[in-house]
């Protein structure tokens, strides 16, 4: 017997940072989640699987438009036409969600209760599936311990939206710990809430299937859901990818490099390594080019014309199957900067206030705070809100901004001839 967990669908949920860059896919992007979705269910119904649990946040908050309830309700028939049951809680995204009270759904899908722990029995599998609702956007308490023990006899699964004990990137909702999960005495917990895919602990099972399609440019890799083998004793879940559109972090490094020429080169057969590793979805790369050699001034010292560069032949190689997200340039000159920093002119001048800069935190943070504040208020909404958005007043931000500003100007300015032949600029 088999059943799928998933989790963390949010159909309908804008994919970030796309539609800022000529050559994007943007209407492929906007389907994504939906086409994950669809995804999911024919995974289901070719695997013939007795049953799927969505472990919360099938929904973005309330959705856009009523399309998007009548898109579920259609999907979730496809699975009754094939005999399979849904069982639902819902989580932070989801919890306020007019879909959950204005939707007919088919007979196949169970919603648990948001007041309190519920239990389904499978009889003709030998199964319960416990779960509970978040009844807010943002829940506090230790869900899990208000779970029943498990039935005995039965194979028990718990279905819980939680952040556990805490993860990077994600709000504490539902906190709780492996020693509630373990003292319910179940088989297996299918989890939800971190879109990274964890297997947090094999006995009992604890599982993240992760998001079953990522995002944005931090959720990058294979995403989708847990196909779950259940032989009468013992589970044995296995990753299956659902994702149309992947993210995906690419490294070019410069050394040995002559020209810009040679860095496009570079660029695209890592580019082409990473589609090939895609298997055939769109592929949307965030690029960092670093390393030190020569090639440096041509790359750090025209920060714009070379992305400009880089997209036109992304875009001419790969028509529109990978683009380039964002450009990150973090090379280095061969020049050796701290001895430039001692220099007494204006180039040693400037390396040691930058230096400077770079260690004061509270310098750093006033000056983003003068020459930042304005920037970030005039950035759109979309790309200051959500796990993706843009926080300019954030240290690392700054730090990086600042990281990024040295090595242009250094690159820009050691092109000369003074600095090239030592002298005074």
């Amino acid at each position: 017997m088999k059943f799928l967990h998933c989790a963390d669908l949010h159909v309908d949920s804008p994919l970030r940072g796309l539609e800022r860059y000529e050559g994007a896919p943007v209407d492929e992007a906007r389907a994504a989640t939906r086409r994950a979705f669809e995804n999911m269910v024919s995974l289901a119904l070719s695997e013939r699987v007795a049953f799927v649990l969505i472990a919360g946040d099938l929904y973005d908050d309330d959705w856009p438009d009523f399309n998007t309830g009548l898109f579920f309700a259609r999907q979730m028939g496809r699975l009754a036409e094939g005999g399979i049951r849904v069982f639902v809680v819902k989580g932070n995204h989801d919890a306020s969600s007019r879909i959950t009270r204005s939707l007919r759904l088919p007979a196949n899908v169970h919603v648990f209760d948001d007041r309190a722990a519920g239990t389904v029995i499978l009889d003709d599998l030998g199964i319960a599936v416990h779960g509970r609702s978040f009844a807010t956007g943002a829940v506090s308490e230790d869900l899990a311990a208000g779970y029943p023990q498990a039935v005995p006899g039965l194979f028990n699964i718990g279905l819980l939206h939680t952040s556990l004990t805490g993860r990077p990137g994600h709000a504490s909702y539902a906190p709780t710990t492996l020693d509630v999960l373990r003292a319910r005495g179940y088989q297996y917990w299918a989890l939800g809430h971190v879109h990274a895919r964890e297997f947090v602990c094999t006995d009992p099972w604890v599982v993240y299937p992760g998001n079953a399609q990522g995002r944005h440019a931090r959720e990058t890799g294979p995403k989708g859901c847990m196909l779950v083998d259940w032989d009468g004793v013992r589970a044995e879940p296995r990753f299956a990818a659902l994702d149309v559109l992947r993210w995906s972090l690419v490294s070019v490094d410069i050394g040995g490099l002559a020209d810009a020429d040679a860095v496009l080169v570079r660029v695209s057969a890592a580019i082409q390594d990473a589609l090939d590793a895609a298997d055939g979805r769109l592929l949307a790369v965030r690029l960092q080019v670093g390393g030190a050699g020569p090639v440096h001034r041509d790359v750090a010292g025209r920060h714009e014309q070379f992305a400009g560069e880089v997209r036109a032949q992304v875009n001419e190689r790969f028509g529109g199957r990978a683009w380039v997200e964002k450009l990150h340039v973090a090379t280095a000159s061969e020049l050796d900067l701290d001895a430039l920093a001692r220099r007494d002119d204006p180039l040693g001048m400037l390396l040691r206030s930058l230096d400077a800069l770079a260690a004061d935190e509270a310098a750093r943070a006033a000056l983003g705070a003068r020459a930042l504040s304005e920037l970030q208020a005039k950035l759109p909404a979309e790309l200051r809100a959500g796990d993706g958005g843009i926080d300019l007043a954030a240290p690392q931000t700054l730090s990086a901004l600042l990281e990024e500003t040295r090595a242009e100007l250094v690159a820009r300015i050691t092109a000369g001839p003074a600095a090239r032949g030592g002298g005074r600029a």
